[in-house]
């Protein structure tokens, strides 16, 4: 219990960074950002599968490598127009109407992934054989050992980012004083959608972190670990 408590953690953590930059910056719970991490997941199983079905010869890893990567992408480029055409408009709005705003974003892409892939629950390919160690008297698996030190490393990652770089710098500047940052020369809008990116990059991940541990994706999943 405690390493599957661990696991979980670890991907709840993911999930709630991207959670927090984006509230951090503009002071908005991006509901959508569940959905963003559910689509990760559904990308990824969707390229593993069509490179499955194709009969490409590559190791199990590579083929979920390259399905995360092209999860990672089409994240990226769906935080950047979930921010561009949803909330942009309403940064000047009331609080209530970007909330609002959110919550409409979220279940349109519910309703778009559900369209695409349908209703039912799509299983993971085992392609990484799952290995046990024996800790302790405790028993984890390869995949756990995976999940946990590639969550802190992206999490240590960020965290230098944000502490240690120039980009960093701006993201804290505009989170702390938008306008005065803008005065001084940053873009707001370039660091704002760079935070949307890079938050929907870390959902994907989490995504395909969630999907490979339960061995299924749904197209309402992204909902639950939003709400948790």
């Amino acid at each position: 219990q405690i390493i599957n408590g661990l696991v979980l953690g670890s991907i709840y953590a993911l999930v709630a960074l991207g959670y927090t930059m984006v509230y951090g910056i503009l002071e908005l719970i991006n509901f959508a950002h569940g959905e963003v991490t559910m689509f990760g997941a559904m990308i990824c199983l969707a390229v593993m599968s069509a490179l499955l079905g194709a009969g490409v010869d590559l190791p199990g890893l590579m083929i979920v490598l390259i399905g995360l990567g092209a999860a990672i992408l089409a994240c990226m480029a769906l935080g950047f127009a979930i921010e561009r055409i949803a909330y942009r408009p309403l940064r000047r709005a009331p609080r209530l109407a970007a909330l609002i705003t959110a919550i409409g974003v979220s279940i349109v892409l519910q309703n778009l992934a559900m369209l695409i892939w349908g209703k039912q629950y799509i299983s993971f390919p085992p392609l990484l054989p799952v290995v046990r160690y024996e800790i302790l008297g405790a028993t984890i698996t390869n995949l756990q050992i995976i999940i946990i030190v590639l969550s802190c490393l992206l999490m240590m990652g960020l965290w230098w980012l944000v502490s240690r770089t120039k980009l960093g710098s701006a993201m804290r500047a505009t989170a702390q004083a938008p306008d005065v940052a803008g005065l001084m020369g940053i873009n707001i809008n370039i660091i704002i959608s760079i935070t949307f990116i890079l938050g929907a990059a870390i959902a994907a991940v989490a995504g395909v972190m969630v999907s490979a541990y339960y061995g299924l994706a749904h197209y309402h999943m992204g909902f639950m670990l939003g709400l948790k």
